[in-house]
């Protein structure tokens, strides 16, 4: 297991191109938190701090998709850097101006947000043409979701430690410093700097004219409506047995589950189409979501928790995939930068539903919006199983450049009877030329 993954992080520029984004992406894993911080070291109140950072949520769904659009045309360097910039001089911008006048604090939230650069998206893209082979990149999503537990666990910590040696403006401002870095590390590698997408064909809707993409985000906005939901139901659970520090407890063991499956998921190869494996992975992840609304004791539960995050990053990598597949050509970026805007969207819905939901039924009532959640994801793939039975035709958005790859000419499609022959897991995918 080890091997495989040591083996994919010794490809030229695979660790660079992980760790520059994941250290670009810092200030989206830490930005609501480091804006409440920053807001309540000011001497706003609590519902100040809480518009402020829903606006900057709201902003970054709403500028991902724009954006890797943007890089499907332009490509990688042309956007992600000055989106970078501009997105850390919102956060100035932020700083500059404090509570007052409160319309400055809104605009910098507001940039910063929107100028969000999709780096999530842009590495997903570069994958195929960075790893030889169907089953590399396969375990490179697989990774790429891990490496998300990982970043959110991480980066509020990180920023806990700046805030301690610092004060709250200084925090955020260095932790968007280094996501400029990171966006810089990846935009002028030769990756970044050579890929295109493939041909596209001009259409207002994008990416989301593919119904396969469509039925996907629509599962995972209720995959985030859970996560969303969870959060606040640990809370509510801590305070039932009079102990904050479990809702911790419940949190980190479901995110150690989603590492642990995650790391498993990726180790081996998966045959058959991930249309029909997507399915039963989200199945897994409903099933794992029901036992919680028993609301246990705290050894129990927290097993429970763990046991509840196994399937998370097994189908969030499957996801990828699929992404990969139903995404019409050309728009690649934009297709990946959707499921990252529609998850988070499902969060922040699943986090505003489920506060009504305790306040009249208790931590039990809460679990039961987690589980429902993950029933309505099962049941919307069960639904739309017709729109993902076939991949969109061209689906495979990237292409690179290079001595035998003119600008914007994708590789030739891989046929499912050759990756029967080659032992590839994956049918569909194809793999971009290395410049």
């Amino acid at each position: 297991m080890a091997t495989g993954y040591a083996e994919l992080l010794r490809a030229r520029h695979a660790m660079r191109l992980l760790a520059g984004t994941l250290t670009g992406r810092l200030p989206n894993a830490t930005g609501p938190l480091a804006i409440v911080l920053f807001i309540r070291a000011e001497g706003g109140s609590y519902t100040l701090a809480g518009v402020l950072s829903a606006v900057y949520g709201l902003a970054t769904a709403v500028g991902q998709p724009l954006l890797g659009r943007l890089v499907d045309i332009h490509g990688q360097p042309r956007v992600m850097l000055p989106a970078a910039v501009l997105s850390a001089l919102g956060m100035l911008l932020l700083t500059a101006s404090g509570t007052d006048p409160v319309w400055a604090a809104a605009a910098g939230v507001l940039i910063a947000g929107v100028c969000t650069p999709p780096l999530e998206g842009g590495l997903r893209a570069l994958w195929p043409s960075v790893l030889n082979g169907p089953g590399k990149v396969h375990r490179a999503y697989a990774l790429d979701a891990v490496a998300q537990e990982v970043m959110f666990a991480v980066g509020p910590l990180l920023l806990t430690v700046f805030v301690a040696l610092w004060n709250e403006a200084a925090a955020l401002l260095v932790i968007n410093a280094l996501g400029v870095l990171g966006a810089l590390s990846v935009v002028v590698s030769p990756p970044s700097r050579a890929w295109r997408s493939a041909p596209r064909e001009p259409h207002w809707l994008g990416a989301l004219r593919s119904s396969g993409l469509l039925a996907l985000l629509a599962t995972f906005f209720f995959v985030g409506l859970a996560l969303g939901a969870v959060a606040v139901a640990a809370v509510s659970y801590a305070d039932d047995h009079g102990e904050a520090l479990i809702s911790s407890y419940l949190l980190s063991a479901l995110g150690f589950g989603a590492l642990a499956g995650g790391v498993v998921y990726g180790a081996r190869h998966w045959p058959g189409a991930p249309e029909r494996r997507l399915v039963w992975l989200v199945l897994a992840l409903a099933a794992g979501y029901l036992p919680l609304v028993l609301v246990p004791g705290v050894v129990t539960m927290t097993v429970l928790a763990g046991v509840s995050g196994i399937f998370l990053a097994p189908a969030l990598a499957c996801a990828f995939v699929v992404v990969d597949r139903h995404a019409p050509s050309g728009t690649v970026t934009e297709a990946f930068s959707w499921l990252v805007t529609t998850f988070g969207v499902g969060a922040a819905a699943g986090t505003a539903v489920v506060g009504p939901v305790i306040e009249r039924g208790g931590a039990s009532a809460g679990f039961a919006v987690v589980g429902g959640g993950g029933v309505a994801a099962f049941l919307v793939l069960l639904l739309t199983r017709r729109a993902l039975a076939v991949p969109t035709a061209g689906s495979r958005g990237t292409a690179v450049t290079g001595p035998a790859a003119g600008p914007g000419h994708a590789s030739a499609p891989v046929t499912e009877a050759e990756n029967d022959r080659n032992g590839a897991p994956e049918p569909g995918f194809r793999t971009g030329r290395q410049a």
